[in-house]
């Protein structure tokens, strides 16, 4: 799966969140600077050509929604940062994770045990 630049990912969320939108719509729930609207269109369209939506044609108007997860697309990213960043290797992000954050043991503690309950 492509990684999206930060504008796609924001359409995308919209996408996730509302389940189905109009490019309109879309525009409306974006963050400023809001791009203008044959700019939304054309990474609306790009998302629809790579697989990441598919569109209902209502009238002259087409209605987008999601056909890629939100859960997928996470799962897709995270593989490629622990491949290419961390060499596969858990331990090494884990141990990335707690050094950036400053976690002591009981946060990891309250970490693993959070983590523990969710399986």
């Amino acid at each position: 799966m492509i990684r999206l630049n930060r504008k796609e990912e924001e359409i995308m969320n919209i996408f996730w969140k509302l389940k189905k939108a109009f490019p309109k719509e879309v525009m409306i729930n974006l963050s400023p600077p809001v791009p203008p609207y044959n700019t939304v269109l054309s990474l609306v369209r790009k998302l629809e050509k790579d697989g990441f939506i598919g569109f209902n044609k209502i009238g002259k108007s087409h209605q987008y929604f999601p056909i890629i997860t939100k859960k997928a697309y996470q799962k897709s990213i995270f593989s490629h940062l622990l491949s290419d960043y961390f060499g596969g290797s858990h331990e090494k992000l884990l141990s990335f994770f707690i050094k950036e954050e400053q976690m002591d043991q009981d946060d990891l503690n309250d970490f693993l045990s959070k983590y523990s309950k969710e399986q």
